[in-house]
C-alpha cells in the first residue's frame, strides 16, 4: 500500500520541513486520549451512580455507549479518513471528541451523559485510523515507520492500563466530572501540534453505508438485550437477529463490504479474532467488575480502587514489548499460547476473591490475567496481518480492533447483568466464563503455525 504523498500548503511552503516527531506526538496523544476513555470511566462509576442515579444498567451504558459506537463505526472511518485526508479527519475527530468530553463533564443527568459518550465514541472511531495514517505519512522509510508505529501502539496500551488509576485519582482529588474535563487541554494540545504537520492528500475510498448501518443496529440491539432484559430484551433480541441477517446479506452482495466475510475462511484470521475477543471480554469485564468491587463491596475510595490496578498497569506495557520480541524470535504461537493459558489461570485464581479478601491480595491476583492478555495481543495482531494480503492489512486491522471493542462492550454487558443478581456469585460466574473462553481460544491457537515471523 503506497504511502500518501504530502501536499505543500502556505503554512508549510518555504518553511523548515515539519518534524515527523511532532506529527507522531500529535497522533500518539490523540490515540492515547481515545483509548484512555475506554477504561478511565470504570473507577468513577460509583460516583456517577450516586450523582446521576440509573442503577447497574445505567452504569453499564455509560461504558458501553462509548465502546460500541467506537467499535461499530471504526469499520468505516478508515475509509472516511482516506476520503477526507488523514490530517483533516484527525482534526475533526479530536475537535468533536473534545467538545463531547465537555458535554460529558457538564451532563446534568444520565441520559445526557450517555448521549455525550456516544458522540465521544463516534469521534474516537475517526481519530484512531486517522492517527495511524498520520504516522505512516510522517515516516515513509519502512524501518523508521515500524518504530514509530510501535511507539504509537505502546502509547495506547499504556493509556488503557493507566485508565483506572487516572480515573481513581481524578475522581477523588477533583470529581468524577474531572475525568472528562481533563480531555479539554489535552485535546487542545493535540490540535496545536497538528498545525505543524503537513496536510494529507485525499484519496477515493468506497463506503459501505448499508453494511455500516445494519452493523450498528445489530450490535446496539444485542447490547440492549443483555443489559435491559425483560420484554425490552426480547424485542431487542429479535431486532438483533433481523439486523444481523440483513448485515450478512448486504456484506455478501457488496463489492466493498465493511467486513469482508471471506476473511473468516482463513482459520488464522478466525483464531486471531477469537483470541482478541477473549482478551477484551476478560480484561474490560474484569476492570469494570473490580472497580465496583473495591468501592461498593469493600467500601474503598475511588483513589484506593484506582491504585489497586497500578501493579497490573505498570507491567502491561513492558509485557507488550517483550511479547513482540518473543513473537519475532520464536513465532507468534508460543507467546499467544503462554499468554492465553496465563490469563485463564489468572481468571481461575480470582475465583477465591470475596468481600473479606485483602485488597492488596486482590491487586496481586489481578496481575496474571492482565499480563496474559498483554502477552497475547501483539502476536495475534502479527498473525492477523501476516494472514491477509498487504493491500487488505488496514481493513483487517479495522476488523480485528472492532471485534475486540465489541467483545469488550458485550463482556461488560454480560458481566454487569450477572452481578446485578448478587455480586460475589456473579463475579465468580464472570471469571469462569473468562477462563472458559481462554481455554477454547488457546486450544485453537495451538493449531497455528509456530514459525517465527522472519522464517521463510
Amino acid at each position: 500500500m503506497p504511502t500518501p504523498t504530502t501536499q505543500l500548503t502556505p503554512r508549510t511552503a518555504g518553511l523548515t520541513p515539519p518534524s515527523p516527531a511532532l506529527t507522531l506526538t500529535a497522533a500518539l496523544l490523540g490515540f492515547a486520549l481515545i483509548t484512555l476513555d475506554a477504561s478511565v470511566v470504570n473507577v468513577a462509576l460509583p460516583s456517577i451512580g450516586q450523582a446521576l442515579g440509573g442503577g447497574m444498567s445505567g452504569l453499564q451504558w455509560v461504558v458501553d455507549a462509548y465502546t460500541l459506537s467506537f467499535a461499530a463505526l471504526m469499520l468505516s472511518t478508515g475509509a472516511f479518513a482516506d476520503r477526507a485526508g488523514a490530517s483533516r479527519a484527525y482534526a475533526i475527530g479530536i475537535a468533536v471528541f473534545t467538545a463531547a468530553s465537555a458535554a460529558c463533564g457538564l451532563a446534568p443527568n444520565l441520559p445526557t451523559l450517555i448521549a455525550a459518550r456516544v458522540l465521544q465514541g463516534v469521534a474516537a472511531a475517526v481519530v484512531l485510523p486517522a492517527s495511524l495514517s498520520l504516522v505512516r505519512q510522517a515516516y515513509p522509510e519502512p524501518a523508521k515507520r515500524a518504530r514509530a508505529v510501535a511507539t504509537w501502539a505502546a502509547g495506547g496500551a499504556i493509556a488503557v492500563a493507566l485508565g483506572p488509576v487516572a480515573g481513581g485519582a481524578l475522581t477523588t482529588v477533583w470529581d468524577w466530572r474531572g475525568i472528562f474535563f481533563i480531555n479539554l487541554p489535552l485535546g487542545a494540545v493535540a490540535l496545536a501540534l497538528l498545525v505543524r504537520s503537513p496536510r494529507s492528500e485525499r484519496r477515493p475510498s468506497p463506503l459501505d453505508l448499508p453494511g455500516q448501518l445494519t452493523a450498528v443496529v445489530a450490535l446496539t440491539a444485542v447490547t440492549f438485550a443483555v443489559i435491559e432484559g425483560g420484554t425490552t430484551g426480547v424485542v431487542a433480541s429479535l431486532v438483533a437477529l433481523v439486523a444481523g441477517a440483513a448485515f450478512v446479506r448486504v456484506e455478501l452482495r457488496q463489492a466493498h463490504p465493511v467486513v469482508p466475510l471471506g476473511l473468516f475462511r482463513s482459520r488464522t484470521v478466525s483464531v486471531a479474532v477469537a483470541a482478541g475477543a477473549a482478551c477484551s471480554v476478560a480484561f474490560y469485564g474484569v476492570v469494570f467488575l473490580f472497580s465496583l468491587f473495591f468501592q461498593q463491596v469493600q467500601g474503598r475510595s475511588a483513589l484506593y480502587a484506582g491504585l489497586m490496578f497500578l501493579p497490573m498497569a505498570g507491567l502491561i506495557s513492558v509485557t507488550n514489548v517483550v511479547s513482540g520480541k518473543l513473537a519475532g524470535r520464536y513465532g507468534a504461537r508460543l507467546p499467544m499460547l503462554i499468554g492465553q493459558l496465563l490469563a485463564g489461570a489468572g481468571a481461575l485464581g480470582l475465583l477465591c476473591v470475596d468481600e473479606r479478601t485483602p485488597p492488596l491480595l486482590v491487586a496481586v491476583l489481578l496481575v496474571p490475567m492482565a499480563l496474559g492478555c498483554a502477552l497475547t495481543v501483539p502476536p495475534l495482531t502479527i498473525v492477523m496481518m501476516d494472514a491477509v494480503p498487504a493491500e487488505r492489512a488496514g481493513l483487517a486491522a479495522g476488523v480485528l480492533n472492532s471485534a475486540r471493542q465489541v467483545a469488550g462492550g458485550l463482556g461488560i454487558a454480560v458481566f454487569g447483568a450477572l452481578v446485578s443478581d448478587g455480586f460475589t456469585t456473579g463475579l465468580r460466574e464472570s471469571l469462569a466464563i473468562s477462563a472458559a473462553l481462554f481455554a477454547v481460544t488457546a486450544s485453537l491457537s495451538f493449531r497455528l503455525s509456530g514459525r517465527p515471523a522472519n522464517s521463510p
